[in-house]
């Protein structure tokens, strides 16, 4: 029988809610019937989240990862907190939360690179407290792929109870987007989620692209990109055997995905905020964020660390949760893939 998929599970920005989520999800017996869990954090971090969350998670304390034994049937715990010292602020972006962030995550990206773990997931982060601690990119997605050495195609995907997004540009001013707006890239983009949807479990994913301009450019009234580029791309990626359509006008394709009989499995979009807001929109305490395209899979809740309600109890467990069983689901792709 194939084991449980194991999961390096760490708190996030220790100064936002990520510790009494992760607390919480770790005090479902259900979490630790789905996976093998190793829990890498600061233990006085670990402990205020489960004080905050109203908790008591039992663990087993390991003084090295370097052989994984989860015969006790508790979450292994790994008391490291990397390069700091000393309490943490709360509420506020630090330099030495977001090291604790970046120290953290090398040492589960490390262990799941080499296969000891087959996912990651990880409490919500502060861009601007890892930014403070050194990180020069624009967002972890691209710190991951330079630390795992991954030169290929990547892109951040979010997914809400089981539809997923994707974007052809991210984190980039909007008057960048349109001439970021390739054949390549976009054929790259449609690519990359019809990939990770196969690794999630979707045999044949369903596939629709948005168009760029209002009213899908209104047969090049407003603009010429659905014309020239989008839709040769999605032809293009059709004819490499996806199950794609489009273009489709922006305001209306999510119509498209409401309710059981959704149309589409996923929706692949121009720029950041033609997915996100129609994301949030509909569950964001739902959400999801996957680091597609890597090779290893790695899960987060897609809303923020939340330091407006911080240390307070009042943090929604529902997209931590999410973000567990699509790291588990795309976990035991992982193991079947490295047998």
């Amino acid at each position: 029988m194939n084991r449980k998929p194991r999961i390096a599970m760490l708190l996030g920005d220790p100064a936002g809610i990520g510790p009494e989520l992760i607390a919480s999800l770790l005090a479902e017996a259900a979490t630790t019937q789905a996976a093998d869990i190793v829990l890498i954090a600061d233990r006085a971090e670990f402990n205020e989240g489960m004080r905050i969350a109203g908790v008591d998670v039992a663990v087993t304390e390991v003084a090295s990862l370097d052989t994984l034994d989860f015969s006790s049937g508790k979450p292994l715990f790994y008391d490291f907190r990397g390069a700091t010292e000393g309490p943490f602020e709360r509420a506020v972006s630090t330099v030495k939360g977001g090291r604790y962030c970046l120290d953290t995550l090398a040492v589960a990206l490390d262990q799941t690179q080499a296969g000891a773990t087959d996912a990651i997931l990880f409490g919500p982060l502060n861009k601007s407290s890892m930014h403070m601690a050194g990180m020069d990119h624009n967002d972890e997605l691209h710190w991951f792929a330079e630390r795992l050495g991954f030169t290929g195609p990547f892109c951040e995907f979010n997914v809400l109870d089981g539809l997923w997004t994707s974007r052809v540009t991210s984190h980039v001013a909007l008057a960048e987007v349109p001439q970021m707006i390739t054949h390549d890239r976009v054929v790259d983009a449609i690519r990359l989620i019809d990939t990770e949807l196969k690794r999630s479990g979707v045999a044949r994913p369903r596939i629709a692209v948005c168009g760029l301009n209002p009213h899908n450019g209104d047969n090049g009234s407003f603009g010429r990109e659905e014309i020239d580029v989008i839709a040769p791309a999605v032809t293009s990626a059709g004819a490499l055997g996806m199950n794609v359509e489009g273009p489709f006008p922006a305001d209306t394709i999510f119509l498209k995905v409401q309710g059981e009989q959704r149309a589409y499995d996923a929706i692949v979009t121009m720029y950041h905020d033609q997915g996100q807001i129609a994301l949030k929109l509909m569950g964001f305490w739902r959400g999801v964020t996957v680091q597609g395209g890597l090779p290893i899979p790695i899960a987060t809740p897609a809303h923020g660390t939340a330091f407006d309600i911080s240390g307070q109890g009042k943090a929604n467990l529902g997209a931590t949760r999410q973000a567990f069983e699509l790291a588990c689901r795309m976990g035991r792709a992982q193991q079947a893939n490295n047998k």
